[in-house]
């Protein structure tokens, strides 16, 4: 079982971005949609693509690389839901946002 682990603060992240951070070793995408936290792995399932460099759109990150489009609250593929990245659980503790990894 993996336990939450600290990967920004709140404050260094404003809403409408992405960063990337590594978690305990796992190179993690942590985006701010409208003041709520997502996470997902930093590699598009595509060909690697850095999602933390993408575009974010709403809820949708567009890979830099090829274009494959992710909704960043589920993993799931924009155009096809049954196409799935890693997604993390995320919590925010007090000026925190904490990344469950496992």
């Amino acid at each position: 079982m993996g336990q939450y682990k600290r990967a920004l603060g709140v404050s260094d992240l404003q809403p409408g971005h992405a960063v990337t951070v590594a978690v305990d070793g796992i190179e993690v995408a942590v985006f701010n949609v409208d003041g709520r936290f997502y996470a997902l792995q930093n590699a598009c399932p595509h060909r690697g693509g850095p999602l933390g460099d993408g575009d974010l759109e709403g809820s949708i990150v567009t890979c830099p690389w090829h274009g494959w489009e992710w909704d960043v609250t589920s993993g799931s593929g924009a155009e096809d839901a049954s196409v799935k990245t890693k997604a993390y659980q995320v919590k925010v503790e007090g000026d925190e946002v904490l990344v469950l990894v496992e």
